[in-house]
């Protein structure tokens, strides 16, 4: 079969960075397809054009299929790509990071390896979370126990502001409906988050399964960066979407694509594309939030590891020596 002939690929430095994307998109039953340089989704009402080189996460649902060619170009642009089931559930694939360079990849290896610097990075998020606490002295056992009794709080005043009845978190994976509503609508905010960060995490070159406060899944750094924001952002969404589904008495089936709607307004009104890169480069680099350092996202250049105080010695030299 003859090949059909690649495009070149694009310079990091030309790409959108991470933190100017636009945050997700989601699409069902269409045929996505690569026109010229950019994508289209085509469906019985028509094209629709998709800005590929500014989108953060494409979110394809039941029924979408998508060519070759137009992987080429989500692999090419950085963008995120995720194959999700039914009312949006489930994630599988991602293109190319934005970052090619390892700095982030290696700071993060090192956290995770090393029990001093994995607390230093734990009581960092945990002051994201919750500032104006001191953490400086506080064991794992304790930030849990501050962070399991803040978070039951927070549902507490949700449910007495929107006069949402609270018994307690409870989903199932293979019946995404099957629960009330507030659960139905929690599980589809932090779908659409879970989305957005593992897309700004595989965007900065760093890996979804090195997890600070997670470990032992391959989106373990991907629910600690979502944690970060769910008090603000989707907890919030999800009990004003519970809210309006009993004010105006929509189907409860309508409830996911109505949360997906403000998630994607409340991301883009928040910014919240920039404030987790900003976040991951301040935990695993412990840069001030102000600080303008975006090494990570240079070209890296290819060299061997060397342990000696020089460091890794240049690739692509022929390193053997003359016997004789």
């Amino acid at each position: 079969m003859k090949s059909i002939p690649g495009m070149r690929p694009t310079s990091p430095g030309s790409l959108v960075r991470a933190s100017d994307r636009i945050s997700f998109l989601y699409l069902e039953h269409c045929i996505i397809e690569k026109d010229s340089s950019a994508l289209t989704a085509t469906n019985a009402d028509g094209v629709l054009h998709i800005p590929s080189a500014t989108l953060s996460v494409l979110m394809l649902g039941p029924g979408t299929k998508i060519t070759h060619q137009a992987m080429c170009v989500v692999a090419d642009s950085g963008m995120c790509v995720i194959w999700v089931g039914e009312e949006g559930v489930r994630y599988y694939a991602h293109g190319r990071p934005i970052g090619r360079g390892t700095k982030l990849l290696e700071a993060q290896a090192k956290i995770v390896s090393n029990q001093q610097m994995r607390m230093i990075a734990a009581r960092t998020m945990y002051g994201m979370r919750w500032p104006g606490e001191d953490t400086s002295k506080l064991t794992m056992q304790q930030l849990r126990g501050r962070e399991g009794a803040r978070v039951k709080r927070i549902y507490a005043q949700m449910s007495k502001k929107y006069g949402i009845i609270w018994d307690k978190r409870q989903y199932k994976m293979d019946d995404f409906t099957g629960s009330d509503p507030i659960n139905t609508a929690l599980s589809a905010a932090h779908t659409s988050l879970y989305g957005l960060t593992h897309a700004a995490i595989v965007a900065l070159g760093c890996a979804p399964g090195l997890g600070v406060f997670h470990c032992g899944h391959d989106r373990a750094f991907v629910y600690d960066i979502a944690d970060l924001y769910k008090a603000d952002v989707t907890i919030p969404i999800a009990f004003e979407a519970a809210a309006a589904m009993r004010d105006n008495d929509f189907p409860q089936d309508e409830l996911p694509s109505y949360v997906r709607r403000a998630c994607r307004d409340k991301f883009k009104q928040e910014k919240l594309g920039n404030r987790i890169v900003r976040d991951i480069k301040t935990i695993l680099l412990q840069q001030t939030p102000d600080t303008d350092d975006d090494n990570w996202y240079e070209e890296g250049l290819l060299a061997l590891w060397d342990p000696t105080e020089d460091g890794p010695v240049p690739g692509g030299h022929n390193y053997a020596t003359d016997a004789s």
